[in-house]
């Protein structure tokens, strides 16, 4: 896999985490949280994201049980990475997202973020947490 630069998103039917990381820097930053609805998320703002960070290719967290299993959410993060490689034709990793919000809320608290401010942050900070799991396994670090 010969990706740089890659957008990842924490899918939610309200709303999108989105951060940016890149194999060079080994580090995920968060982006921005975008607003929509489960049948239409915001395609202009992922559009302008994509045109701008132009990604080699693209990171969805799929949201599992703790068992591994499948959850209700877990088929919608599925069609939404789909409708981004249909619609961008850019390759979509599918990343375990298992415990991404409990640890977005850690960073956020650690960063002393009050709680009142952790809505506004904590999707695109998720974002970031999957993306650097994802950057991590790709060099093999530990997490």
């Amino acid at each position: 896999m010969a990706s740089n630069t890659f957008l990842a998103f924490d899918y939610g039917e309200k709303y999108i985490g989105v951060a940016v990381g890149s194999r060079h820097s080994r580090l995920a930053e968060p982006l921005t949280t975008l607003r929509g609805s489960a049948k239409n998320p915001d395609w202009v703002r992922v559009s302008q994201l994509i045109e701008e960070w132009r990604p080699d290719a693209l990171v969805v967290g799929l949201p599992l049980n703790m068992d591994g299993s499948d959850n209700p959410m877990t088929r919608a993060a599925r069609v939404f990475g789909q409708r981004l490689k249909d619609r961008y034709n850019l390759p979509v990793h599918m990343v375990d997202e298992r415990l991404s919000t409990l640890v977005a809320r850690d960073i956020l608290n650690e960063a002393g973020v009050p709680m009142r401010r952790h809505k506004s942050r904590l999707d695109k900070v998720a974002a970031q947490t999957i993306l650097q799991a994802f950057l991590n396994e790709l060099h093999g670090d530990s997490p």
